[in-house]
């Protein structure tokens, strides 16, 4: 099938704001796509390629630009070729490689193609047919229940090859994605709850656990961390399914930075010095699967029962039953003063709902806000096109004078705020390249972001983990903005 086929149903997709019109839509680009086709048209509708991520930034892109071509001739085949070459580039000369690989591909794409294809590249695929709006469409194409097709996905992991299977088998096609043994399920998510006394007049009764800051990107790491194999490996089951975090632990027991127990991961040479510097401890909070049992539809504090039976206490995440909100107001506070980022509430009687973002698991967080100068904007894709959108967010450098970059984010504005502030960087514009304007730093934004951590992209050295605009203050000039210092001190 031609891209062009997709990126017009991306583009009726995105115009209608009717639900079921986007499903419709979808289905019938469904129903035309054999085997391996489906799979790649449905991840690139979701936002994403089967390659993950392989190293184009906005600069690389800028160094790639073609002129469109003016007949759409481009095969979807042809572009998850082109991005799986693109993923394997490696080594010295990779980015003069990739921009090649890059200018090659754009060189055969029309304009909406060139449009469609940098959004998918950066994740900015908007058009409202992601992964919910997909599931009903694979069930409308495939005859498949929706709900059976959203526990496969769960299952899965990835609504891709669910697609791919569904649509050749129909509902038959679903039978294989329960949950297995060596097969990673996604995680189950949570909501956010204001406060721990919110939190419960939702649930009731309910678990609270620490929370722990990590990360779950399915990738087999089992070579990088053989402490934990020999953790589970002394477990008493035979066979199971856990889920948990990782962490590394200070001497005092507070847990280290996320970047610092991410350089663990992926970690193939000198394991034995890493392993002695840089020790991981795991901490279970769940139990998906035993010896043959799957466990997820059981209700959670029967899980958690069958894993304090099986794992040592020092093990599982700290836990507390409770339908006190000041009990449950002072578990916080003891998560909080040994380092970790909240805690989370979960229903007791709820199943474990992989991939789902539901009601029943709320996580209750530290809000940490910094008031941030704008020093650029970079021009929207998607449904932000032609509004400047993705902010370059400084803090007050008192050392060395002017801003230190903490990060970008395009995350928390609204259209309208994506109109004004498009106007008002316009009028402050000092500079700009194919795809940033510079402004003068005058304006202020209060930033909502979960953490700090190392970073070597910006000369600061930090960045901020999870940014988002909560509002713009006109009442604070730039010489009021939050300074390094205040950074340094949060991020401890």
């Amino acid at each position: 099938m031609l891209l062009a086929h997709v990126v017009e149903t991306s583009r009726r997709v995105a115009e209608t704001s009717r639900r079921l019109e986007k499903v419709e839509l979808l289905a019938a680009l469904l129903r035309q796509l054999p085997g391996e086709e489906c799979e790649i048209a449905v991840a690139y509708l979701c936002g994403y390629t089967r390659q993950g991520r392989f190293g184009v930034g906005y600069a690389a892109l800028r160094d790639s630009a073609a002129p469109a071509a003016g007949t759409a001739a481009l095969e979807i085949r042809d572009v998850d070729r082109a991005f799986a070459s693109l993923a394997e580039v490696a080594g010295r000369g990779a980015d003069a490689q990739r921009r090649d690989l890059l200018r090659g591909l754009l060189a055969r794409a029309t304009a909406p193609e060139q449009k469609f294809l940098t959004a998918l590249l950066f994740g900015e695929i908007r058009q409202g047919a992601l992964e919910g709006v997909m599931v009903e469409a694979l069930a409308r194409a495939s005859g498949a229940a929706a709900d059976g097709v959203r526990r496969a996905v769960m299952m899965a992991g990835d609504i891709a090859r669910v697609a791919r299977s569904v649509l050749q088998e129909g509902p038959a096609g679903l039978a294989p994605y329960t949950i297995q043994l060596f097969r990673p399920v996604q995680p189950m998510l949570a909501q956010t709850a204001g406060d721990v006394a919110g939190a419960l007049g939702d649930l009731g009764e309910a678990a609270l656990e620490f929370k722990f800051d990590g990360s779950r990107a399915s990738h087999d790491v089992t070579a990088a961390v053989p402490e934990i194999v020999e953790a589970v490996r002394a477990l008493p089951g035979r066979d199971l399914i856990l889920d948990g975090e990782i962490l590394c632990l200070t001497p005092d027991g507070r847990p280290q930075p996320f970047q610092v127990t991410a350089k663990r991961f992926g970690r193939k040479l000198d394991l034995d010095r890493m392993r002695a510097e840089l020790p991981l401890t795991p901490y279970w909070f769940d139990l998906l699967y035993l010896d043959g049992q799957p466990l997820i539809d059981e209700p959670q504090s029967r899980r958690f029962s069958a894993l304090a039976a099986l794992a040592p206490a020092g093990s599982l995440a700290p836990h507390l039953v409770t339908g006190d909100a000041e009990k449950g107001a002072e578990f916080l506070r003891r998560a909080l003063d040994r380092g970790h980022e909240g805690i989370m509430a979960k229903a007791v009687g709820a199943s474990y709902a992989a991939g789902a973002r539901g009601q029943s698991w709320l996580k209750i967080k530290k809000a940490h806000t910094l008031d941030l100068v704008i020093l650029a904007a970079e021009w929207g894709n998607g449904r932000r096109q032609g509004w400047l959108s993705n902010l370059h967010l400084g803090a007050r450098d008192t050392e060395k004078g002017g801003f230190a970059m903490l990060g970008k984010t395009f995350k928390g504005l609204t259209d309208e705020m994506l109109a004004w502030q498009t106007e008002q960087f316009l009028k402050l514009e000092i500079g700009r390249d194919s795809y940033t304007v510079y402004v003068e730093p005058k304006l202020v934004a209060e930033i909502a972001f979960s953490d700090i951590q190392i970073s070597t992209r910006y000369a600061s050295g930090m960045a901020l983990r999870f940014a988002r605009v909560k509002r713009y203050r006109p009442d604070k000039t730039a010489a009021e903005a939050d300074t390094m210092e205040t950074v340094r001190k949060l991020a401890g």
